[in-house]
């Protein structure tokens, strides 16, 4: 992904961009809108392919590196320490700090390999006339790519020593990625804070700026974090219990019984805290989005983009037009939410916590049922919440957008979600060890498609198997409602079939 997406944005730009004229306006558009910059990184040298390529891959392929690199991290310390299997990998001639050590070499070789993949596609495409990027800034531009998840993947094995569970690691994490952009946007608000990009991770990915002016010195403190880190958390596992963390699991004295007189308020109990942390990501994406939809729609208007923006389905030059594009971010976060909870449904049975469920008098159809509705229900309620945030972030902003369109769109972004959820509800009712893999690999092949659909062009056979494909670009136009109902009952039908395949299997453990 990271490398066919770097080289269809570079291919793209001489077939979007042919004149002259047509390349100084897009450098007028976004070179110097502080909005842009803060949301999507700086854009120098728009007027060549290195700098859009730059502007369009960079920071959305760093920070997408960055996730990556700490739910490895978590996943295979914490998540492996949860899931038992540590605790017999310790019986072996081996001890805790030493099993850290080589977990984390493990991963640092996994994004070697990110590495050596997205250099090899960059620098044997680059050879093109319209790509045209020397081998040499290549390699050094895919390192930049690849840097983010290097230093997250020490910071996830980090916050494993020091979260009880494998969840509040990966909390502890994102929080510090979520700080480390937070910190990142205000570096880049044109306030003349712009000091603060050298204590954040991603301002230091940001200084590398590749292609357009390699830097190699802020690999300084990239390699210096993802060591220092790295030791740190070696010698914090050494010095731990197999199940005990560094910040002390807080024990309240008093049950929380509420919702548990059943198998559907367990439920709503177990989902929430997926719900309630993507959900948080969404809100405050639409909020941003919905804020800079004013400054957006002033520099588009009258210049080139207006073509792009109508090849991505929305024409028109205005916030809503903006927004219209816009949404497919939110659309991934929550078709992301999507893939989370069949996750989650998935880590139910694997952590043996199905089993005394499924021995009281309820059904293996109704169990799975009601995860998925409950899951259908969460989805719309991101929906909604996502159309009125970006609709206060707009009218914080000062953009005169249709209150009810910019809501609507949130509940626009709902069934590509729920069709995610009944494939990946399918998966796991019929191949339960391959659901994760199958329904993030649908969330990723579809960002891939529509993204490179939208900058370059693709058979309509390719592009109608992503489900972003299949939304219009509401607010900008008209929902497309026969896409729409189709995607929900895709939905439906593969969550009624994946509740009988449910019920003719076995439950699988590890």
């Amino acid at each position: 992904m990271f490398g066919a997406f770097v080289v269809a944005t570079a291919w793209s730009y001489s077939s979007i961009y042919k004149t002259r004229a047509q390349r100084d306006a897009l450098a007028t558009a976004f070179g110097s809108n502080r909005a842009i910059i803060a949301l999507f990184g700086p854009a120098p040298m728009l007027q060549t392919s290195a700098g859009f390529t730059v502007l369009k891959t960079f920071l959305t392929l760093s920070i997408l590196g960055a996730v990556w690199g700490l739910l490895s991290g978590t996943r295979s310390l914490r998540g492996e320490e949860d899931a038992g299997r540590w605790e017999l990998l310790l019986t072996g001639a081996t001890t805790r700090g030493r099993a850290t050590a080589q977990a984390l070499c493990g991963l640092v070789a996994g994004v070697v390999v990110l590495w050596v993949i997205t250099a090899a596609i960059i620098v044997v495409a680059g050879r093109s006339s319209r790509v045209a990027i020397q081998p040499g800034a290549g390699l050094f531009f895919a390192a930049a790519l690849v840097s983010g998840a290097l230093m997250f993947t020490a910071i996830g094995a980090l916050c494993s020593q020091l979260g009880a569970t494998r969840r509040q690691a990966t909390g502890y994490a994102g929080a510090i990625l979520g700080a480390s952009y937070a910190l990142r946007m205000v570096a880049d608000s044109g306030t003349g804070l712009h000091g603060l990009i050298w204590l954040t991770p991603l301002g230091w990915v940001e200084s590398l700026e590749p292609l357009t002016s390699p830097r190699p010195l802020p690999l300084i403190p990239i390699v210096a974090c993802t060591v220092v880190v790295g030791l740190v958390a070696v010698r914090l596992a050494a010095g731990r219990d197999v199940g005990a963390s560094t910040i002390p699991e807080r024990i309240r004295t008093r049950p929380r019984l509420r919702l548990l007189s059943g198998h559907i308020g367990l439920t709503v109990r177990l989902t929430r805290p997926t719900v309630v942390a993507w959900g948080a990501a969404i809100a405050l994406t639409g909020l941003l989005f919905g804020f800079v939809a004013h400054a957006a729609a002033a520099s588009i208007s009258g210049s080139s983009v207006r073509t792009v923006f109508t090849r991505l389905g929305a024409p028109g030059a205005g916030a809503d037009a903006y927004l219209g594009v816009t949404n497919l971010f939110l659309a991934i976060l929550l078709c992301c939410t999507a893939a989370g909870l069949v996750a989650a449904v998935r880590a139910e049975e694997l952590e043996g916590r199905l089993d005394p469920i499924l021995t009281a008098p309820v059904a293996r159809h109704r169990w799975l049922g009601a995860r998925i509705v409950v899951a259908a229900a969460a989805l719309s309620v991101c929906g909604i919440v996502a159309g009125l945030a970006t609709l206060l972030g707009a009218v914080l902003g000062g953009a005169h957008v249709d209150g009810a369109a910019v809501v609507g769109a949130g509940l626009n972004l709902v069934p590509p979600a729920v069709c995610i959820l009944g494939i990946g509800a399918l998966a796991y009712g019929m191949v339960p060890r391959m659901a994760g893999r199958i329904v993030w690999g649908l969330v990723g092949w579809s960002v891939l498609i529509d993204l490179i659909g939208g900058i370059g062009s693709l058979d309509h056979w390719v592009a109608d198997t992503s489900v972003f494909h299949q939304m219009a670009a509401v607010p900008a136009v008209p929902p497309n409602w026969p896409s729409l109902v189709a995607l929900g009952l895709i939905g439906i039908t593969a969550s009624i079939a994946a509740c009988v395949a449910f019920d003719h299997r076995d439950v699988q453990g590890s």
